[in-house]
């Protein structure tokens, strides 16, 4: 049998329907004048897509460092994920062309009559900017393709070098990413309130991609299970899949009270601004929607070990941190440029343009080759066979 994902004609249609529906709500903003807006949304949908993709990566990255058995024939997802980082770059090109819509610290008239912004110009300028956006790109991209390159090589040759070789391309990985993640939130997020700092802003946000990256993952093995793909994913995998998700749902928790409650507790106006225009001017539901979705709901409901096992209850779990994230996300953007809450045409149609863009990329890559690393040295002991040929 050639496992290899077969992708309807007509789904991929309707694939490259919510794109050009994406493109419609953004030729709509612009030419409605609201380029601001249209901006912040194109911002949210790129970092989103982006940080999901990273967070799958690391994940993948974790399972060949610590050697992983039970997650083995699923790697070739995260491995189809990281190769929209090509396509993320080229779209994150398109976005300095909004950065004077954005970022209130890329006007020099701004920097020359602030002093916060002019003692923080050595570091957000667009020059330095560019270099570094320029170079993490390209570090994450190269070390993503190589692992995904070695996993296809390790098909065809069998043995243990190439996974060797992955397993030390994933500690360089995780390394670049590491110090990599510092910057990247702090660049195109926290520097939308410039005057504004956290010292675990980065942090949170890598936690929140891992979080959400693996959700992701979890949705395409569920839904391909469905369509009769991985017919040897059992309770088994389920429930450590479950497991991850618990336990990101703790530790995004906990860095979100983190962050508030030192900055609620210190009560410094330079700090708490920050909350105040996120809690208190308009943004009040969504501040709260935030904290229920991304934490409590799945923190609740994954406790109970039956739903945690089950599919249908893991999907519902995935979609609901789907909308989780693009709150978060919301509410770190939009109160720092559109000023107000605004969920329309925009919003909604923007966020389908790209899931458009990202499933035909993703699925593309997943069908290109089989689903299953075939020569993976421990996947008999996720599967529990002794015949692999039977999936190929």
């Amino acid at each position: 049998m050639d496992y290899k994902l077969q992708i309807n004609k007509t789904f991929k249609a309707i694939l490259f329907l919510f794109i050009a529906i994406g493109l419609a709500a953004f030729i709509y903003g612009f030419a409605t004048h609201q380029a601001e807006r249209t901006w912040a949304n194109y911002l949210l949908n790129n970092f989103y897509f982006i940080s999901i993709s990273l967070g799958a990566l690391f994940w993948m990255a974790l399972q060949y460092i610590t050697q992983s058995g039970w997650s083995s024939p699923f790697l070739r997802i995260p491995q189809a994920m990281g190769t929209y980082l090509v396509y993320a770059l080229i779209l994150w090109v398109g976005l300095f062309f909004g950065l004077h819509s954005l970022y209130h610290w890329s006007h020099s008239a701004a920097v020359a009559s602030d002093p916060i912004l002019a003692h923080k110009a050595p570091y957000l300028n667009i020059g330095f900017l560019i270099v570094r956006t320029a170079v993490i790109f390209g570090l994450l991209i190269f070390l993503a393709l190589r692992m995904r390159k070695l996993s296809l090589k390790e098909d065809v040759e069998g043995g243990n070098l190439s996974f060797t070789k992955i397993e030390f391309t994933s500690k360089v990985f995780i390394f670049v990413l590491g110090l990599s993640f510092i910057f990247f939130p702090i660049d195109w997020l926290e520097s939308l309130d410039a005057h504004w700092f956290s010292t675990i802003f980065s942090v949170k946000y890598f936690v929140s991609a891992f979080y959400h990256g693996t959700s992701i993952i979890l949705a395409f093995v569920l839904i391909a299970n469905h369509y009769g793909y991985f017919p040897f994913l059992n309770e088994g995998h389920r429930h450590d899949f479950s497991k991850y998700l618990f336990m990101l749902s703790i530790m995004w928790g906990y860095m979100w009270f983190m962050q508030y409650l030192l900055i609620w507790y210190g009560n410094i106006p330079e700090e708490t601004v920050y909350y105040f225009t996120r809690r208190e001017e308009g943004f009040t539901t969504l501040f709260y929607l935030e904290i229920f979705i991304n934490w409590f709901f799945p923190f609740i409901f994954l406790m109970w070990n039956r739903l945690a096992k089950n599919a249908t209850a893991l999907l519902i779990t995935v979609g609901v941190l789907i909308i989780g994230q693009w709150i978060e996300l919301y509410n770190a953007i939009f109160p720092g440029t559109v000023e107000h809450p605004s969920i329309g045409f925009i919003e909604i149609g923007s966020f389908v343009g790209f899931a458009g863009l990202f499933l035909v990329v993703v699925l593309h890559a997943l069908s290109k080759y089989p689903l299953i690393p075939r020569n993976h040295p421990y996947l008999e002991e996720s599967i529990e066979l002794k015949d692999i040929e039977e999936f190929y």
